[in-house]
């Protein structure tokens, strides 16, 4: 049983984009996102904690591979005290 659960754990988890993965817009956003958590000192886990996301869809989100919901995007921005416009601003979009 223990098995089964791992295995609808894995195959629930985001998967990249397979037509947006690493577009040059995502890459941006998500090396904002990652600069702006280390500078606040905050790791992944905790920045995927405070903004209700999955830790490994973090890690996605900053590696430009999920075209991310706006939704989630100001979820992210809030967890690192900012607004999602300004978070935008940052990215340069």
């Amino acid at each position: 049983m223990v098995l089964d659960a791992s295995i609808d754990h894995i195959n629930s988890m985001a998967k990249p984009s397979p037509t947006h993965a690493n577009d040059p817009s995502l890459v941006a956003l998500g090396a904002t996102i990652r600069s702006t958590r280390t500078t606040l000192n905050m790791s992944q886990e905790a920045l995927a904690l405070a903004a209700d996301l999955d830790r490994s869809y973090m890690g996605g989100i900053e590696r430009g591979e999920h075209n991310i919901a706006l939704i989630n995007i100001i979820k992210i921005a809030s967890a690192l005290k900012l607004k999602a416009s300004d978070l935008l601003t940052a990215s340069n979009l």
